[in-house]
């Protein structure tokens, strides 16, 4: 059977396979560990180490050959909940934990645990009481730390181990991170060893305030529904408190106000700090980073934050200077921008993304230039060469770094997929496979607010065509679709090639252009998002002739669901079709930490929510709809679209919805994800009146 790109847009993961992944550098500069998986077609990643000097890349542990097998049937359900979080569809080594000298690594695989060594390039099992789950070495390489279900277990390299954490209380667990602190927060762990491997920073989830979900699968009656704890907005988080355990079972119970500052969003050994932990009020106008006194566990601010909408959590921060300064990330003077002991040292022309490292007097981070989004770059800065660009090249950059050794990961509008290279030295090798498609795009800025839009057409479009046209945005907080990468853009440019002119747009609230655009959204995700998307639209369409305004469809999945069904809702006048796949449409329904960032909270005033919610619209429909859910999705629940289906038979408007069974919100089934994007073409030329529509597309 020949290819086509749904199927192995699929079939390759979005094309991620056999590119270079998480990516940890030694702090001698010697050595580059990565994932990365043997091919394309591949989804089982192995792990790998490159010597820096001689270029040479040695494999450290395939799961073919360690497993016997090609699959993992036994996934601890806090590995399948980790990898939901993290958006993660390959298999394999898809994450591992490392000693401070990178000579160590421990993973696991099928809830086993595994242990490498990073210079003789060996693996084994070190078998262990399991399920094994987030297996860390301790900084010395001398033991490590797993989680096992709701317990923290230290294990000896003989493979003896020991609870050092737990209890008996079934909503309580030690050492993993909550609901919203891994999917929203960025921290995705619960225990952090110290500098000296005696002791471990755990965090104590109790989940008994959170209310009780439960996802269960329609087409398997007979299967129990999944409980889960959901925090949705108004409603009591998690209790989490901080604990300083160490190997000789003493405890100490780290204290700060946890009324005032309820979330920890993020917990660090940093030497010569010491522990740090950062916390967050309930509203996200402010935020603490606290020094912990380890004997005693009181704690002392050492940085303050504040804002009238909200403080960003910033990858990669706080961090200290060798000699103990501190770096952080904030908005200042309109940007986000590097902080040294609460001194701004970068320019307010750039915006910082996330700091990479710290060593010495030197801090690596990402940044893009505000009046440029679409393209982001590795910087460095120091004492005495201020900030200096690591790359220049057009593309989207990130990196890892150790020693003077960066690494950084590029992609770009000029090659497909990523490339991964060593700053002054070579490159590590990607296997991924080249797209059946070539987006054929255009990035210009639309409108009274210079919107970042991006224009994709059929390869041989002729200048007199007139093209239906598909919006595909997210539009959203915290993701950019918008960017000089190739990546962005093929399943846009797959649909161009269907037939249409497809829009891309960035709006109000997306992130790169710095603090009063991404506040453009507070108290409101829907009239400024969708103002800008018909806006941008009708640029567009006076500088590109081919575009067709009278007939304008839309998909998204996610926030770009809600944004796709919000525009037929209420612009009917400008959208004539739309795909909303996963879609929010009640806020209410969404968790705690993101949607009281940007509503507040429904209990203070539920007006935004009243504004934003699509239920209340329901009665305004009048073009066609198509509603796709994860029956199986524990992020939007399947609610969102059922209680809007609900709303719409009440009102007596016609639509479609499209049950995912067994599906969570990241789909990541080969038959779903390629079939999805068929019945979706169909569903759209159908809906806009376009002939011909006898067979499924290529």
């Amino acid at each position: 059977m020949a290819d086509t790109f749904p199927r192995q847009h699929a079939r390759t993961r979005r094309f991620t396979l056999g590119e270079p992944r998480n990516l940890t550098v030694s702090p001698d500069g010697q050595r580059v560990v990565f994932a990365r998986s043997r091919g394309g077609n591949d989804p089982v990643n192995c792990l790998w180490v490159l010597d820096v000097d001689s270029g040479e890349e040695r494999l450290v542990a395939d799961p073919h050959e360690l497993l016997g097998t090609d699959s993992e049937t036994n996934l601890p359900q806090d590995e399948r909940r980790r990898r939901e979080r993290a958006r993660e569809a390959a298999g394999g080594v898809v994450s591992y934990a490392t000693d401070d000298a990178v000579v160590a690594a421990a993973f696991t695989l099928d809830g086993r645990l595994f242990v490498a060594g990073l210079v003789s390039a060996a693996s084994r099992e070190l078998r262990v009481v399991g399920p094994v789950f987030d297996p860390r070495p301790d900084p010395t390489a001398r033991r490590l730390a797993y989680v096992s279900g709701p317990t923290l277990r230290v294990a000896e390299l003989d493979g003896s181990s020991r609870v050092v954490a737990g209890e008996s209380d079934p909503d309580v667990s030690w050492g993993s991170a909550e609901f919203i602190a891994a999917e929203e927060m960025g921290r995705s762990r619960g225990f952090w060893w110290a500098p000296d491997g005696t002791r471990l920073a755990v965090a104590r989830v109790d989940t008994s305030p959170v209310p009780r979900w439960w996802i269960g699968d329609p087409a398997q009656p007979g299967t129990v529904p999944t409980e889960i704890a959901y925090p949705a907005a108004g409603t009591d988080n998690a209790l989490v408190t901080l604990h300083v355990i160490g190997l000789d079972e003493s405890r100490v119970d780290v204290d700060w106000d946890r009324q005032e500052f309820p979330y920890l969003a993020g917990v660090r050994w940093d030497d010569p700090a010491g522990l740090l932990v950062t916390l967050q009020s309930r509203d996200q106008r402010r935020l603490e980073v606290r020094a912990v006194d380890t004997t005693s566990g009181a704690t002392t601010a050492v940085y303050l934050d504040g804002d009238e909408a909200w403080v960003e959590l910033v990858p990669g921060t706080p961090r200290t200077l060798a000699e103990g300064r501190l770096v952080t990330v904030a908005d200042r003077g309109g940007a986000r921008r590097l902080l040294v002991d609460g001194v701004a040292m970068t320019p307010s022309e750039l915006e910082v993304r996330s700091v990479v490292s710290t060593a010495g007097d030197s801090v690596v981070f990402v940044a893009n230039e505000i009046e440029e989004p679409t393209e982001q770059h590795v910087w460095r800065w120091t004492d005495a060469d201020g900030v200096t660009p690591l790359t220049s090249l057009p593309g989207v950059h990130t990196a890892a770094a150790g020693g003077d050794t960066v690494v950084v990961r590029s992609a770009s509008l000029e090659h497909d997929g990523t490339r991964t290279w060593v700053v002054g030295g070579g490159e590590i090798a990607s296997f991924s496979e080249p797209p059946l498609v070539r987006p054929n795009v255009t990035l210009a800025r639309l409108g009274s607010r210079a919107l970042a839009t991006a224009v994709l057409l059929p390869a041989d479009t002729a200048d007199g065509d007139r093209l239906p046209v598909l919006l595909d945005p997210y539009g959203g907080p915290h993701a950019q679709r918008v960017q000089a990468a190739r990546a962005q853009y093929l399943t846009s440019q797959w649909f161009a090639d269907q037939g249409f002119a497809v829009v891309v747009i960035d709006g109000r609230g997306t992130p790169g252009r710095g603090a009063a655009w991404e506040r453009g959204v507070h108290l409101d995700l829907a009239g400024p998002v969708l103002d800008d998307q018909v806006e941008a639209l009708h640029v567009a369409a006076s500088t590109y002739p081919q575009l067709d305004l009278s007939r304008v469809a839309i998909r998204g999945w996610s926030f770009g669901g809600y944004l796709a069904a919000l525009a037929v809702l209420r612009r009917p006048d400008v959208f004539h079709a739309a795909v909303a796949g996963a879609p929010v449409t009640d806020w209410r329904l969404y968790d705690t930490h993101y949607t009281e960032r940007y509503l507040g909270d429904p209990n203070v005033d539920a007006g935004p929510y009243d504004r934003t919610s699509l239920l209340a619209d329901a009665h305004r429909l009048e073009r066609p709809l198509l509603l796709v859910h994860g029956l199986a999705d524990d992020n939007v629940v399947a609610a969102h679209t059922l209680q809007l289906s609900a709303a719409l038979l009440a009102a007596g408007r016609p639509h479609i919805v499209l049950p995912l069974s067994g599906v969570t919100h990241m789909t990541p089934q080969e038959v779903v994800a390629e079939n999805l994007l068929r019945l979706q073409l169909d569903f759209l030329r159908r809906a806009l009146g376009l002939t011909d529509v006898t067979e499924m597309p290529a």
